[in-house]
């Protein structure tokens, strides 16, 4: 929240109409506002990796799907019928690379 502020403090610098009269402080608010913006992307990179690496994202799912359980349930069938198809395309893959004999042109067609 600090950095957010200190972003919108030096965005209402830059817009200020001494930039535009003083090309020296409009140099300084512009160093200012860049490093304002990368403090800000750095914080946030580090409140993103601390907040995976406490597992927080796999707390908020199982939370989620505790709340939507048909969510949760057509995602598993979804994953289901994902590893089904797989495995019927490894079949029709391998059906594909035999012979053309009458009992494969069956199970081919199937």
């Amino acid at each position: 929240a600090m950095s957010k502020s200190a972003v919108k403090i030096s965005s209402d610098l830059l817009s200020n109409p001494l930039c535009e009269q003083e090309p020296s402080f409009l140099e300084m608010v512009t160093a200012f506002d860049t490093a304002m913006k990368r403090m800000d992307s750095f914080n946030q990179e580090k409140v993103d990796w601390v907040w995976l690496e406490n597992g927080a994202a796999g707390r908020v799912m199982e939370s989620f799907s505790s709340v939507f359980p048909s969510l949760n349930m057509a995602v598993k069938r979804r994953e289901q019928t994902l590893q089904d198809y797989k495995r019927l395309q490894s079949k029709v893959e391998k059906y594909e690379e035999k012979e053309r004999t009458g009992p494969v042109l069956a199970k081919l067609h199937q």
